[in-house]
């Protein structure tokens, strides 16, 4: 009979959470990138402005100094946003190692059960192989005794014996 593990169905469930759980960490991990580049385009952007400003009329200077001010605001709440996406990231982190231990230990006890199985087979087999052994052996036996009463019998010593034997009985 094939090894079955009796806990395979919770096994499963644990390997599917895990992997939903990944999915969650790739997501996670996709909104960080996210993040860090509309803060890298708005850097650039502060950039951008900072050269056209040097570049430009004085009455524009106003204009260019409120749209830096939203351009720094805009860099704090981008950044704010990515540290909350960042410790998002680690808590599904987090949730990813403790269903990995989860899968890990049900892993590791199924291999132990898996062993554990095949040593009850080992022996099994090797009783049956003992009885087998036992049974050919008295067999032979017996095989060998019926050869050795029928050359017993074709011996005229033993025939004698056994007719004075019947005679006086």
């Amino acid at each position: 009979m094939p090894f079955r593990y009796r806990l395979q169905k919770i096994l499963d469930f644990r390997i599917r959470k895990k992997e939903e759980q990944l999915q969650n960490v790739r997501n996670a991990q996709a909104l960080v990138l996210k993040i860090e580049g509309l803060i890298e385009r708005n850097n650039q952007e502060i950039a951008s402005t900072r050269v056209n400003m040097r570049q430009a009329d004085f009455s524009m200077y106003e204009a260019y100094d409120n749209y830096l001010k939203h351009l720094y605001v805009k860099g704090e709440s981008l950044e704010q946003d990515r540290q909350k996406a960042q410790e998002a990231l680690d808590e599904e982190k987090d949730k990813l190692r403790e269903l990995e231990k989860a899968v890990k230990v049900l892993e590791k006890h199924k291999e132990h059960a898996k062993e554990a199985y095949i040593e009850e087979e080992k022996k099994a087999e090797l009783k049956q192989l003992s009885e087998v052994a036992i049974q050919k052996y008295f067999a032979k036996t017996k095989e060998k005794q019926e050869e050795e009463l029928l050359e017993l019998m074709k011996d005229p010593r033993y025939n004698e014996d056994l007719i004075n034997i019947e005679g006086e009985g």
